[in-house]
Formats: structure tokens, C-alpha cells, sequence
């Protein structure tokens, strides 16, 4: 028995050594090779470099590969502490003439309106009184023949009133004052922004603006009561819309005498003569006739409606008082139409203007051959080119016009 169970032990023994070398022989698995991946190497070129050779952009511009160090935003940038002191100030001035424009344009549209709604309404008024006027000497009687004639009355008593105002202010001219004084500001705001953007702005750059803007404001006032430019002055005179002049006149950096030739203060000589003689006297004189028009004008439109409501009131008692009234009624809304729809207000505020501008060239250019400094004076071939231009003329033409001049003299 015991040697029974030591041969079990020894079978056993060896039946499991023997299957688990079958287990591990049918569980073995092969060796597979070791792969290596290469690693990639960092481009030398970065990202926008390779963006570009791939597009195929060759002839490009060497990228610095260096860090560029940005400034810090709380640094002060290094500049004039006085020219940077005057660039604010005319920033400044300049929102004020932007400003400025915006409402003088805001101004002259509304004025206009007034223009537009008082002659329609005025002109209705008279033509529907006239109108009650007639039917009232066709054969009314007794309380109709009243009501008519009351309304009548007091409508062309209405007109009368209104239109006295309205040829008071002139609203064509109210509106031509806005209209020029946003050209004007305009202009001065332009100038401002060449300042600033070709020169280093000064203290003296800052006063010759505001200086501007303060004799703009004067001539061209916005209130109506109390500042309101006279419409019917004792004598005509030009628009004047700038300061006396300064002076202050930019350096130039220019040797010799600036452009400036004896030649060239003989032409702008000639040209005084002819502003003088010729556009100044003739804008002066169309001026004078046209104020002196519109005084008749304003000043009849009222006294027709007048006549009418005076002729209105005594329809009935006699055939006259009806024929005045309608005569009258009709004549008014004519002057009405004629002096408010023809702009004559507007044509005196051009004349004066033209008259102001021409004033001015002759004021610039005198100023200009006064000074006896060369470097104080504006370059004389743009001044030369300014004056050309604002006269409507080649510098060819300008030339021609003082040389015919000299020789008629």
C-alpha cells in the first residue's frame, strides 16, 4: 500500500510537470521586434515663415527672429512739453468748430423752414381775407355781410402783424447768414486739422484760432433778440468776419528772401488796384440797390395789408371801400411773394459777403507786402497760387490781368 501511493505521487507529479509544459508551450508568444519612431526635429523656420514658402512666396522680407520688447503704455512719449500743451488746446478749439458748424447748419435749415412757412401762410391769409372781401360786396346783407367783413378784417389785421415781423428779421437772410457761417467755420476747422497735421502747433497757433472763432461768433450770431445783425443799416457795408491781423506769421526755414520777388510785389499790387476798382466797387454798388429795394418792399407789404383791413372794415357803405380792400389785398400778396419768395433779403447777405471776402484779400495781401521780414511772410509762390485761386484764375491769368493793368496805368 505504501508503495502504492509513493508510484501515485510520483505519476502525479510528473502528468502536471508535463502539462504545464504544454500549458506554457501553447501560451508562449513571440517576441516582436522593437520599433523606434523617430523623434521630429524642431523647424528652424517658425510658423509664418513656413505659411509663406508654402504659398510659395520666395522673395519675402527676412523675419528678425529676435523678441521685439513693446513699450510700456503708462510712459509719457517724449516730446515738447509746450508743443504737446498747444496740439491739446487745438484739439480742443477744433471740437468747438465742429460743434459750431453743426449748429449754424442746423440753424440756417430751420430759418429757411420759417422762410417757407410764413410766406405760404401769410400769402393764404391775404388771398382767403380779399376773397371774404368780395364775396361780401356781391350782395351780402345783414349779419352775413358782418361775419364776412369781421373776418376779413381781422384776417388782414393778422397778415399785417406777421409780416411786419417777418420783414423785421428776414428769414431768406437769417437763413444766407447761417449758410456762410458754417462755410466759414468749415474753412477755420480745415485749417486747424493742416496744423496739426504738418506743423508743431504753438501758443500763438492756439490765440490766431481762437481769435477766429470769437470774430466768427461776433459777425454771425445765433440769437435773434438782442444780437441779431441789422437788416436795414443807414449804410451798406461788407461782411467782416475776422480778427484784426496779428504779427504772427510762421518762419519760413527757407533761405533768401521766401519766393518773394519784386516782380511778384508788383503783381499783387496790381491785384489790390483791381479788387479795388473793380470787384469791391461793383458788389458795394449791387449791394446798395438791392437794400434799398428790399427797404421799399418790406416796408409796402404791411401797409397794403394795412389799407386792406382799413378798407375791409367799411364794405357796405360804399363801393370803394370794397375795390381799395381787394386791390390792396392782391397788391400785398404780390410784394409778399416778390420780396420773401424772390430771396431779396438773401441777395443783400450775399453782396455783403462778396464785398467781405474781396475785403479780405486786399487786407491779406497788403498785410503781406507790409512786412519787411522775408522769413515772416507766407511763401510767395503759395501765396501767389492762393490768391490765383480764390480770385478764379490761372496763375497764368492772374499774371496776364496785373501785366494789362500796368500797361493801361
Amino acid at each position: 500500500m505504501h508503495g502504492f501511493l509513493a508510484s501515485f505521487k510520483s505519476l502525479s507529479s510528473s502528468s502536471i510537470v508535463s502539462s504545464s509544459k504544454r500549458i506554457n508551450a501553447a501560451i508562449s508568444v513571440p517576441k516582436l521586434p522593437r520599433i523606434r519612431f523617430p523623434v521630429p526635429k524642431t523647424p528652424s523656420t517658425n510658423l509664418v515663415e513656413d505659411l509663406i514658402l508654402r504659398n510659395g512666396y520666395t522673395n519675402t522680407i527676412p523675419i528678425e527672429k529676435s523678441i521685439v520688447t513693446l513699450p510700456r503704455i503708462d510712459k509719457e512719449p517724449s516730446v515738447n512739453s509746450s508743443t504737446s500743451k498747444a496740439t491739446a488746446k487745438l484739439y480742443a478749439i477744433l471740437e468747438a468748430v465742429a460743434d459750431r458748424v453743426e449748429m449754424h447748419q442746423n440753424m440756417g435749415e430751420q430759418r429757411d423752414n420759417w422762410n417757407k412757412l410764413l410766406l405760404n401762410s401769410i400769402n393764404m391769409i391775404t388771398l382767403t381775407a380779399t376773397t371774404m372781401v368780395g364775396i361780401a360786396a356781391t350782395g351780402g346783407a345783414g349779419a352775413p355781410l358782418l361775419a364776412l367783413k369781421l373776418s376779413s378784417t381781422l384776417l388782414f389785421t393778422a397778415a399785417t402783424g406777421i409780416l411786419f415781423i417777418m420783414n423785421k428779421i428776414q428769414p431768406s437772410q437769417l437763413a444766407e447768414e447761417q449758410r456762410n457761417a458754417t462755410k466759414l467755420f468749415r474753412q477755420l476747422q480745415r485749417q486747424i486739422q493742416t496744423i496739426l497735421a504738418l506743423h508743431d502747433p504753438t501758443e500763438l497757433d492756439v490765440r490766431n484760432a481762437m481769435d477766429k472763432v470769437l470774430a466768427l461768433d461776433k459777425a454771425y450770431p445765433l440769437p435773434l433778440l438782442g444780437k441779431m445783425i441789422e437788416k436795414f443799416p443807414a449804410k451798406f457795408e461788407p461782411a467782416l468776419w475776422w480778427p484784426k491781423p496779428h504779427d504772427f506769421q510762421r518762419k519760413s526755414k527757407r533761405p533768401g528772401k521766401n519766393r518773394w520777388s519784386k516782380e511778384l510785389e508788383m503783381e499783387m499790387r496790381e491785384v489790390i488796384e483791381v479788387i479795388k476798382g473793380k470787384d469791391t466797387e461793383d458788389y458795394m454798388r449791387l449791394g446798395n440797390l438791392v437794400l434799398k429795394i428790399n427797404k421799399i418792399l418790406a416796408i409796402s407789404g404791411p401797409l397794403l395789408t394795412g389799407i386792406a383791413a382799413a378798407g375791409s372794415a367799411f364794405v357796405g357803405n360804399g363801393s370803394w371801400a370794397a375795390v381799395v380792400a381787394v386791390a390792396a389785398g392782391a397788391l400785398a400778396t404780390t410784394v409778399n411773394t416778390f420780396e420773401h419768395a424772390g430771396q431779396v433779403g438773401m441777395e443783400v447777405e450775399m453782396y455783403r459777403n462778396c464785398a467781405g471776402f474781396f475785403s479780405l484779400m486786399e487786407e491779406s495781401i497788403e498785410s503781406s507786402l507790409e512786412e519787411t521780414d522775408f522769413d515772416r511772410r507766407e511763401d510767395g509762390q503759395m501765396f501767389e497760387m492762393k490768391m490765383a485761386l480764390q480770385l478764379g484764375r490761372s496763375l497764368s491769368e492772374l499774371r496776364d490781368l496785373a501785366q494789362n493793368l500796368h500797361l493801361l496805368v
